[in-house]
């Protein structure tokens, strides 16, 4: 048989046997250069439109978290009792509590609010640092795989920064004082005590919980809606994804 024809019936066979999954992958990164007509996306390129979907995204959810009712009136992420206090709600209602439960649900809302434009920076930061293995590696995750990049790298950092504008935003929107009264009119109840735990840290907690959610949502639609693809680099990026 010709040298030709045998390598070419080699190749044949070869493709014949790739699975549908190598398959789709394959269609993915041809995707990613525009198409197998089209010039591929240099490795450059493909990092800078990912930094720069992640820019737009965090951007967007520091910007929909850190204002009144960014979290209050999202029900996704609104922050409600804590567990040993959620228990005993009903019974707080009944005694005529009810206002003080909410005031304090409020308050705790109001502190995330205020909290969260801290986050900006230290996402810049890791987009900054973010290499081009990390980019690929995101490339190539599910639809939330930079939402999940960035819990990793910057949970630390975020809980450090989330602290003190919490401490603050609580004591004064009065979050700790109606804390305290609801710890004490609980202890006045049959139904039992209320559990000491740290409220700074809970409220915290939540509020991290509630901006990478956020950060979720936008990430998802910059991957599957065209609209969100604000810019050229974007389109270039994940038009053919």
């Amino acid at each position: 048989m010709p040298r030709a024809r045998l390598v070419a019936v080699l190749l044949i066979g070869t493709l014949a046997v790739v699975s549908p999954a190598d398959a789709q992958i394959d269609r993915w990164l041809r995707g990613l250069s525009g198409g197998s007509g089209a010039a591929a996306l240099s490795d450059g390129k493909i990092a800078d439109g990912l930094k720069q979907a992640l820019q737009v995204g965090t951007g967007n959810a520091v910007s929909l978290t850190g204002r009144v009712d960014g979290y209050l009136a999202n029900e996704a992420i609104k922050i409600l009792l804590p567990d040993n206090l959620r228990t005993l709600e009903r019974g707080l209602r009944l005694v005529g509590q009810g206002a003080l439960v909410d005031e304090f649900v409020v308050s705790m809302n109001r502190a995330a609010e205020r909290a969260a434009p801290a986050a900006r920076a230290i996402f810049v930061d890791a987009i900054t640092a973010m290499s081009f293995d990390d980019a690929r590696r995101i490339l190539q995750g599910g639809d939330t795989a930079a939402t999940d990049y960035f819990k990793q790298k910057t949970t630390p950092q975020l809980t450090s920064a989330f602290m003190p504008p919490v401490q603050q935003a609580m004591d004064e929107v009065g979050a700790t004082r109606r804390y305290r009264e609801l710890t004490t009119s609980l202890r006045s109840l049959p139904l039992g005590g209320a559990e000491s735990f740290d409220l700074d840290r809970y409220v915290v907690g939540k509020s991290l919980d509630g901006l990478f959610t956020v950060v979720a949502d936008e990430e998802r639609k910059i991957r599957t809606n065209p609209s969100a693809r604000v810019t050229d680099l974007l389109k270039d990026v994940f038009g053919s994804r």
